[in-house]
């Protein structure tokens, strides 16, 4: 997961610049997406992404293990790998980006809670894009009891860096 854990906090921290929405309204006179969604942050995000992708490769290849557990691969081939991971990692950020629109539409602003979604949205997104990319990796790697507990997990880890943003000044709101 650590594909899609990546991009959206270092999108926050090296992103800015110009906004992906341009500044535009949507009918209802909000903005599409906000400020907080930018070009540079995107773009650094599925980089960083594809990074962590790319270095998890590197350990595999070496027999790298976490308490004698080693890491599933990406695929069988280079190829295949990096496009699972560029999956993951655009769908990381498009899950975020999906769920601001819908914030938007409902007149919450920029970094108002919504509990759940906000702490599920980017997972759900990596989670769409890898299985339209690779339903048979998808579901071989994705196990039920993996599904859970990344579910359980993600929540309790976006708490935790989001504090973490927000002590080092990256983000306005702890949540």
């Amino acid at each position: 997961m650590l594909p899609a854990y990546i991009p959206n906090p270092l999108a926050a921290i090296f992103g800015g610049g110009k906004p992906i929405d341009g500044g535009r309204m949507m009918g209802d006179g909000r903005r599409i997406l906000g400020d907080g969604k930018t070009y540079r942050g995107l773009l650094v995000g599925i980089f960083c992404g594809l990074l962590i992708g790319l270095l998890q490769i590197i350990l595999i290849s070496n027999g790298f293990a976490v308490f004698g557990i080693t890491l599933p691969a990406f695929g069988i081939s280079i190829a295949g790998s990096v496009t699972v991971i560029l999956a993951m990692s655009c769908g990381s950020l498009f899950g975020d980006m999906f769920m601001s629109f819908f914030k938007r539409r409902m007149g919450m602003k920029r970094g108002a809670p919504l509990p759940v979604i906000d702490q599920l949205d980017f997972v759900l997104g990596a989670w769409l894009f890898t299985y339209l990319i690779s339903p048979e990796w998808f579901t071989a790697t994705f196990t039920l009891w993996i599904l859970v507990t990344v579910l359980v997990i993600t929540p309790m880890l976006h708490l935790v860096t989001n504090i973490i943003g927000y002590l080092i000044g990256v983000k306005k709101e702890p949540w």
